[in-house]
């Protein structure tokens, strides 16, 4: 006996099958909360956190300036050869304050480099909401500081894999804040560059000054300087 669908039960068969997609996509991504903490579907605050930004991986999230919900530790890989694979956490668990003034190195980039006047986001002045940015990347003007990453002009993973490995946590760290190294430029194209090197990624505008800067920094940190093409 052959059995037909009606329209009524395809209707309701599509539905369910697009609600389950979304189920699956919705809990594949980090979430980074207002308050600035990166929520896998591990987390407790998953599901009540409505307002976020959506990040593919915790790592992404973390190198965006977020941070771990207090008491959730990245899980580590067993294996011996898992030690000399890159990890976010090996450069500290995202943005550091070194100061302890509230404001974490990401806050601090966006304040040195805003043209003018911030605003925050609450009295405690910790987190910036506002400010005049124009991005090195694109030379567009940007004053909303959700929409902003701070990007590492020589990528974490990119340094792991020529030197950085052999460093010290501390250095990694120190590496992973140096102001020098920090750009505020919007969000998709910091996502575009990911961990590519200059032979693979250069910015649509100001090339020459993102080349010069890169190599400037490959050179204080001794990260093979050689491989950056010249202007």
């Amino acid at each position: 006996m052959t059995t037909h669908l009606t329209a009524p039960s395809l209707v309701a068969l599509f539905l369910l099958v697009t609600l389950w997609n979304q189920t699956s996509a919705d809990h594949s991504e980090v979430k980074l909360s207002n308050s600035g903490i990166c929520h896998d579907s591990s987390s407790r605050s998953y599901n009540r956190t409505k307002n976020f930004t959506p990040f593919q991986s915790l790592e992404d999230c973390l190198d965006a300036g977020g941070r771990l919900p207090k008491g959730q530790v990245i899980e580590r890989k067993s294996s011996s050869s898992a030690l000399n694979e890159y990890r976010r956490e090996h450069f500290g668990s995202g943005w550091a304050d070194t100061d302890s003034d509230c404001q974490n190195s990401r806050h601090e980039a966006l304040i040195a480099q805003s043209t003018g006047q911030v605003t925050f986001k609450d009295h405690r002045e910790c987190i910036i909401r506002t400010g005049r940015w124009i991005s090195m990347y694109s030379g567009k003007l940007i004053h909303d500081a959700t929409v902003i990453d701070i990007d590492h002009v020589v990528p974490l993973k990119w340094a792991w894999d020529h030197g950085a490995n052999e460093w010290t946590r501390e250095r990694r760290i120190e590496f992973a804040n140096d102001p020098v190294n920090l750009l505020a430029v919007e969000a998709s194209l910091n996502r575009q560059k990911g961990a590519k090197g200059p032979g693979e990624w250069q910015p649509p505008t100001n090339q020459c000054q993102y080349l010069s800067r890169f190599r400037r920094i490959a050179i204080k940190y001794d990260l093979a300087p050689n491989l950056v093409p010249p202007c």
